[in-house]
């Protein structure tokens, strides 16, 4: 069976991911994976349309209860984690998806994150100026994680002081988004879920006292014919944004530019023509190794795919991953080619829930590969990184780089 390759726990798979999906495509396409329990889509076609399905949803306990789903209930302890996961957007489903997101976006404007481009390109060219300075250095660490955090903590007003504890949290609790969480790490997410949402519950209540220009305050004031966020809708909204933007923003960082060292004619190409190339090249980075590499979706009602019926109460695993690196969809889907024009991937998602930060994240990419493009153009790999042991959110523990 094609499913003999897939093992999103072993070090090599995660690492190689792409000839399995390959394989998944070819010969089982739809395939139910039992030490999951999840039913996995590999193919472009299928992946894109389940994902505008109304007969899926990321929840079911908007119309049915745990018993009557045929699911059981999440146990008491993890209780903290799945209230602040279910009131975010990307774990509702309307009417309250709909609402929330509404709401949101008439603060999260597309003038607002606009206006954070000249942040951006200063962080981005003192975090450059660092590793210029230094001569090198893990380039994870020193430019694609503490980019995104930085933004996105001045977006929402966090204080500089306290931004030293966003990551860390982050991280513990999207370790919850992985296949088959260990006890150790649901602990992990309980605690950063409760200390999180503490210390965003106390931040909201100074930015009601006296408001500033921020997200956090722009989100308090916002309003809709008399509708407006809880508080708890408000702090899920906030982690949603930072996690969102640490994980995905870092990993496609990292996974793009360890793609580009790994295929110099691409990279000779697109630093001879930055300007030119970039918004391409972005695109493309994305596409090619994707940071969430599958994304789960609950059956409300019996649905058939690719000849195979999947029936309520299932779960279906959308491989980001395999349908980005589909020849069906993608000419050549292996070739990193940095100018590819028809390229719609889709790392962002797609339906109600693509993601609504997707400007800010694409905002930072151009302008981090910028910096380092025009900045340290004879950047070079000085061993070959190691991934991280997640599957789900797929990125490295380091790259190092001398420049």
């Amino acid at each position: 069976m094609a499913t003999g390759t897939f093992d999103p726990w072993s070090a090599e798979f995660v690492a190689h991911p792409y000839p399995a999906y390959a394989e998944l495509r070819e010969k089982e396409p739809v395939v139910r994976y039992e030490p999951s329990d999840q039913w996995l889509i590999s193919r472009y076609a299928d992946v894109s349309a389940l994902l505008r399905d109304r007969r899926l949803g990321r929840t079911y306990t908007h119309r049915f209860t745990h018993e009557e789903f045929g699911q059981p209930a999440p146990e008491p302890a993890h209780e903290p984690f799945h209230t602040l996961n279910d009131h975010g957007l990307l774990d509702l489903e309307a009417p309250d998806h709909t609402r929330i997101r509404r709401l949101v976006s008439k603060a999260f404007t597309p003038r607002m994150v606009e206006s954070l481009r000249p942040t951006v390109r200063r962080l981005a060219d003192e975090l450059v100026s660092g590793l210029l300075a230094d001569g090198g250095g893990d380039l994870i660490a020193r430019v694609a994680e503490p980019l995104p955090v930085a933004v996105i903590a001045e977006m929402l007003g966090v204080p500089a002081a306290d931004r030293h504890m966003l990551r860390p949290w982050s991280a513990d609790i999207t370790g919850m988004f992985e296949l088959n969480p260990t006890p150790e790490a649901a602990a992990r997410a309980v605690r950063a879920s409760t200390e999180f949402s503490d210390y965003l519950r106390a931040l909201i209540r100074e930015r009601r006292a006296a408001p500033g220009e921020d997200l956090i305050s722009g989100l308090a004031r916002v309003a809709d014919g008399g509708e407006v966020l809880s508080e708890q809708e408000m702090v899920s909204t906030c982690v949603l944004l930072l996690n969102a933007g640490h994980e995905a923003t870092v990993n496609t960082t990292g996974n793009g530019w360890w793609a580009l060292f790994r295929n110099p004619g691409e990279l000779a190409r697109l630093r001879a023509s930055v300007d030119e190339l970039l918004p391409t090249a972005v695109e493309e980075l994305m596409r090619y190794d994707t940071p969430l590499q599958m994304f789960e979706r609950w059956v409300l009602e019996d649905i058939e795919v690719g000849g195979v019926t999947i029936p309520r109460g299932s779960e279906v695993a959308l491989l980001f991953g395999s349908a980005n690196r589909d020849p069906e969809r993608f000419p050549d889907p292996d070739r990193l080619d940095l100018g590819r024009t028809d390229n719609p991937h889709i790392t962002f998602g797609a339906g109600i829930h693509f993601c609504l930060g997707a400007p800010l994240a694409r905002m930072e990419f151009t302008e981090s590969y910028g910096a380092l493009l025009r900045r340290a153009p004879r950047m070079e790999l000085l061993q070959e990184p190691t991934w991280r042991p997640g599957y789900v959110i797929r990125g490295l523990e380091q790259l190092l780089v001398e420049v």
